[in-house]
């Protein structure tokens, strides 16, 4: 059986670390879009689209090495820091 679009995308925040509203920013111009779904809402078929061409895209990305930081800035801040700690 296919994995529901929810049950895909809840993988992907686990794979990324990306917050649920950063995905939905950055797949729809949506930041309650992971939200949403979890309350129950159905998208259309451009929507769908539209976020499995992200995650398909953001895993290729991440598998070549050109996945750039995003999410909560607090978490790059905190990271750039142990970061420089570690030099």
């Amino acid at each position: 059986m296919e994995r529901s679009l929810l049950q895909r995308i809840n993988a992907f925040l686990k794979e990324s670390e990306m917050p649920p509203s950063v995905f939905g920013r950055h797949a729809v111009r949506d930041p309650r879009f992971v939200s949403d779904l979890r309350g129950g809402r159905i998208p259309g078929g451009q929507i769908t689209r539209r976020a499995e061409h992200f995650m398909n895209k953001w895993q290729a990305d991440h598998h070549a090495g050109r996945v750039a930081p995003s999410g909560d800035r607090r978490v790059r801040v905190a990271r750039k820091t142990e970061a420089g700690a570690l030099q």
